[in-house]
């Protein structure tokens, strides 16, 4: 059996792609999925799975929540060790005080010619960035909602993006470590 997080991209957010947590928990049960434990209502989850092809899971719980809601989210699933590593290799780490404002970007792939000066040109002075293979780092302290660099980041690194603020990586972590 191997642990999993799994974030979901655009559930329950803006009066859209509505999904309860309990309906989320039932169609991980259906696919085998045990000990599943969900944060928030934004499509936080972990859980145990005898898979081991993380894309293949990832669509085929992508194409359960289509089946039962009429919408097939982007669903980013990783390891738990991955998801230790974003943690510990967190560039920020005096940003961890504000965890609202330090967001982690959970990449489907790596990028392959992402458009760093864009970034760079879009990005306040008090904002700052760290791209590595699979996680994009975003500390905004004034808030992402205001930033153009939040706002354009995934357009320009190419691939999508699942955000997370830092409260609920920790949270999600913790989750998945009892």
């Amino acid at each position: 059996m191997n642990t999993y997080v799994a974030f979901f991209r655009g559930i329950n957010v803006g009066g859209n792609g509505a999904l309860p947590m309990k309906e989320l928990v039932a169609i991980l049960g259906e696919m085998g999925a045990q000990k599943v434990k969900t944060y928030i209502q934004s499509g936080n989850a972990v859980f145990d799975s005898t898979e081991k092809n993380l894309a293949r899971l990832s669509k085929q719980l992508s194409v359960g929540i289509m089946k039962r809601r009429g919408f097939e989210p982007h669903v980013h699933i990783l390891t738990v060790e991955a998801l230790a590593t974003a943690i510990a290799e967190n560039p920020f780490p005096e940003a961890v005080v504000d965890p609202g404002s330090l967001h982690l970007g959970f990449l489907a792939s790596s990028p392959k010619s992402p458009d760093l000066e864009k970034l760079s040109n879009l990005r306040k002075e008090s904002e700052r960035f760290h791209l590595t293979e699979g996680v994009f780092y975003l500390h905004a302290p004034e808030g992402v909602g205001r930033s153009k660099l939040a706002a354009r980041s995934e357009k320009l690194l190419g691939v999508p993006m699942t955000d997370r603020n830092w409260r609920t990586v920790c949270k999600v972590m913790e989750m998945a470590r009892t």
